[in-house]
């Protein structure tokens, strides 16, 4: 299937994976001879355990135990799965107040995570303190927009990952939110923020026709829109071309579905984000062709 109609039905089958009382729904493309499956979360902000019963907008719901099971069932039903994380993963709960984001690494590790970009709060310890937990997280982080020359964290993020699923080549990529005005300059000291959509371009045509990869996605940290001209998930869509899926965070938007923008060729792509402090967990299914062809399809799981 040609990519505008696959992004069309892989669209209508978007994903979110409430953690609590749990409904499935399918999509299923007649012919899907190669199955990927990407799960992904942004902005938990230390939430490791539920909301109490009794609150007024998740009663129960979220928490990493759960988070951990549903993760496992997905697993179990396509081994061809991805879990990314779009940053903020400190802040907002007593849990990083006392161990500082240790336990966050340790129960995404647990989950086997396999990457994440970088939130503005998790610089809330500063970059130093960033550093200083970044050997509880067996899963890399990546980010190219960020220069991390002459500070600590100078070698340590990647700007991009290339995975392999049931043979299907797929390279993630982060961006982040410019720090200045939004982070105090002590907490990330000497890092250099570039602008996300022209690092965008030169990562995507890297991975595209160096590194062959028949999936591109974006995990980012901008924010899904704005009223200004920031630059946002919807900007860095409209302005870029070969981004399958841009995995979204900073804005904590719920999208009942993913978004499907027009890039700057006109061609669909997917932009989603779920929410906030774990309360749901987004999931996209891709279908392939043994050649790399993409084909519709999808499938979700709902609250």
């Amino acid at each position: 299937m040609e990519r505008r109609k696959f992004i069309q039905s892989t669209a209508a089958a978007g994903a979110l994976a409430g953690i609590g009382s749990l409904g499935l729904l399918s999509f299923t493309a007649a012919k899907k001879p190669k199955h990927i499956t990407i799960l992904h979360t942004n902005d938990v902000h230390s939430h490791i355990e539920p909301f109490d019963n009794g609150h007024a907008q998740y009663p129960g719901m979220g928490g990493a135990a759960r988070r951990y099971t549903l993760i496992n069932q997905i697993r179990q039903e396509n081994p061809h799965t991805l879990l990314l994380d779009a940053g903020d993963i400190f802040q907002g709960t007593p849990y990083f107040n006392y161990y500082g984001g240790e336990l966050e690494f340790k129960l995404m590790s647990k989950m086997r995570y396999d990457a994440a970009t970088i939130g503005n709060h998790d610089f809330d310890n500063g970059i130093d303190g960033l550093l200083a937990q970044l050997p509880h997280a067996k899963f890399p982080f990546i980010n190219a927009n960020y220069n991390f020359d002459n500070t600590v964290l100078e070698g340590r993020i990647k700007p991009y990952q290339v995975f392999v699923r049931d043979g299907i080549k797929i390279g993630v990529f982060g961006v982040g939110i410019e720090l200045k005005g939004l982070v105090a300059k002590k907490h990330y000291k000497e890092t250099e923020y570039h602008n996300p959509i022209d690092t965008a371009k030169t990562i995507v045509k890297q991975l595209r026709e160096e590194e062959k990869c028949e999936l591109v996605i974006c995990l980012s940290h901008l924010g899904y829109e704005y009223r200004d001209d920031k630059v946002s998930d919807q900007k860095l869509a409209a302005a870029t071309k070969d981004i399958d899926l841009i995995i979204g965070g900073h804005t904590h938007t719920f999208l009942p579905k993913p978004t499907v923008a027009l890039n700057a060729i006109g061609e669909k792509v997917l932009i989603n984000q779920v929410g906030w402090a774990g309360v749901n967990i987004g999931r996209i299914d891709f279908y392939l062709d043994s050649s790399g062809k993409k084909n519709g399809g999808g499938a979700a799981i709902i609250v």
